[in-house]
């Protein structure tokens, strides 16, 4: 079973090219994992939100990847550059 995440980032208007940079930043770590399958970053039409999408082989994949992106140099912290909660939808394949 195959499983992925899907998560929607609000970055303030002038820090958008910046957290743009940091998503790329994080899917390139997770993609150099093993069992990664994809790690996207996609922008909204509106412009309004930077949103991942990642998928792994299976859980153990994602748990390996997640630990590993925990000791990277990567930028992953919430803080006031965003305008409100990031939402994360955890997905398994069906």
């Amino acid at each position: 079973m195959t499983v992925g995440f899907v998560a929607t980032h609000y970055p303030h208007t002038d820090h958008h090219d910046e957290f743009v940079s940091r998503v790329r930043r994080v899917a390139d770590v997770l993609r150099s994992t093993p069992g990664c399958l994809a790690a996207e970053c996609w922008v909204t039409a509106a412009g309004d939100a930077v949103v991942s999408i990642v998928r792994w082989e299976s859980e153990a994949a994602q748990a390996a990847s997640m630990q590993a992106l925990g000791s990277a140099d990567v930028d992953v912290a919430f803080d006031d550059r965003e305008v409100r909660l990031r939402e994360i939808v955890q997905l398994v394949s069906a």
